[in-house]
């Protein structure tokens, strides 16, 4: 029997990537999962509105569910959550989008033991194969927006564009900058590709 697993999920392209790769190695993804801070009451680092990933999980044909949580407490009630969660869905494992980054796959690692759960990172792979991604990431097919930047590295300007050929091209030339925005570089919302039965509106 093929393992349950429930993917953290931000909107973002990194967790749409871990989908894609997990259908497509045909792994049962039964639920996507995002942080809520009470504080906010939006998707914790994205900053975005819960309806518009809602309207994502409806057009991926997977049920979504939100953990609030607050920033004091956030590993504690992500874990108190997860536990429900695994029980509601019979869940084996949890998977993260992350791709290089040390302290975030130790953290997600701990949370799934604690859980009793799998920790899955579909996307590890080094440092220096970002741009690669990114460019795999648009060449299946993907949209993607870019809904926030850190303006200390990347234009404000740079709001609201779509991930594409021209994308690629001026991050690859951002010295310091991770093209795949790893360390927080720059957001996403992933708007419409393969896996998508319908285009999602922002």
């Amino acid at each position: 029997m093929s393992e349950r697993i429930a993917l953290s999920w931000s909107g973002g392209k990194d967790s749409c990537m871990a989908l894609h790769k997990l259908m497509e190695a045909n792994k049962k993804v039964a639920c996507l999962v995002t942080t809520i801070p009470r504080e906010t009451g939006r998707t914790f680092a994205h900053d975005e509105d819960t309806n518009k990933l809602e309207a994502q999980a409806e057009a991926l044909g997977v049920p979504i569910d939100f953990i609030h949580c607050s920033y004091d407490t956030y590993t504690e009630d992500f874990l108190q959550k997860l536990l429900e969660l695994k029980a509601k869905y019979e869940l084996d494992a949890i998977a993260f989008g992350d791709m290089y980054l040390n302290g975030h796959r130790e953290w997600g690692e701990k949370l799934a033991a604690a859980a009793g759960l799998e920790a899955r990172y579909p996307l590890w792979m080094d440092k220096s194969l970002m741009l690669d991604a990114l460019k795999k990431f648009v060449r299946l097919g993907y949209e993607a927006e870019v809904i926030k930047v850190r303006e200390d590295v990347l234009p404000q300007d740079w709001t609201g564009r779509m991930l594409d050929k021209s994308f690629i091209e001026e991050i690859s030339k951002k010295t310091g900058v991770c093209p795949m925005g790893e360390a927080g570089e720059y957001h996403t919302f992933v708007v419409d590709g393969p896996l998508f039965k319908e285009r999602v509106l922002r």
